[in-house]
């Protein structure tokens, strides 16, 4: 298996986060799967999570946010044309 890193994570975390995600991390394969990784495996994990699958989750979330605003636009919008004057 190579440890090769492909590219950077789109997403990074300040140090704080990621020693809490770190922690989680290996809490939940502790948990789940009953399987002791050191903080080393659960970071290598954490930064391709970062750079595989974090980004489908930050897309589908800024297409969300669009479809919000556009709805709420278009109520703006709607409450401005009601308060027009003839």
């Amino acid at each position: 298996m190579s440890r090769a890193r492909h590219k950077p994570p789109i997403l990074t975390l300040d140090q704080a986060q990621e020693q809490a995600a770190v922690q989680a991390i290996q809490a939940f394969l502790q948990e789940r799967f009953e399987l002791d990784v050191g903080s080393f495996e659960a970071l290598e994990l954490l930064e391709m999570l970062g750079r595989e699958v974090a980004p489908h989750f930050y897309n589908k979330a800024i297409f969300d946010v669009q479809t919000h605003l556009k709805d709420r636009f278009e109520s703006i919008e709607s409450d401005l044309w009601a308060l027009e004057k003839s």
